[in-house]
């Protein structure tokens, strides 16, 4: 009997992830316990080429989304860092009505709303990153 359920695809890394290098297979064990967990139908992952800013498999997998139910990403911190291009993605996702995860920060996209608070972690920690860390000890003493 045939399924109406389409199902999430995994987006993995073959580069480092906000400097850390985390193999292809852990980032797979990660995202599957994540759908697991909120009972999502997890299909295979894409895995995105080495090549430094190379979102082509992301791309590809935009383009698959109206055979998806959303997209489980490793880690939010695999997004382009250009806020432009994320907000393009964020629209893409929400206009097929699909809907965008983090799985190592357990954060889901259904709306704009949630848009929003993905920005904000990512701009924050895009200016964190250039701080000092006896700057932001200073700060909160």
């Amino acid at each position: 009997m045939p399924s109406n359920q389409k199902g999430y695809r995994g987006y993995v890394f073959s580069r480092p992830i906000d400097h850390h290098r985390v193999p292809q297979h852990i980032q797979n064990l990660v995202i599957r316990d994540y759908a697991q967990r909120r009972k999502l139908h997890y299909l295979l992952s894409a895995t995105e080429y080495a090549m430094a800013d190379c979102y082509l498999v992301l791309e590809q997998v935009l383009a698959e989304l109206p055979a998806l139910d959303g997209v489980i990403l490793y880690s939010m911190f695999m997004l382009p860092a250009d806020a432009a291009r994320r907000a393009e993605i964020y629209r893409r996702v929400l206009g097929e009505r699909g809907s965008l995860h983090s799985a190592v920060e357990g954060f889901s996209l259904f709306d704009q709303g949630d848009a929003e608070r993905w920005e904000s972690v990512l701009s924050t920690a895009a200016i964190c990153r250039t701080l000092e860390y006896r700057e932001i000890e200073r700060w909160l003493a």
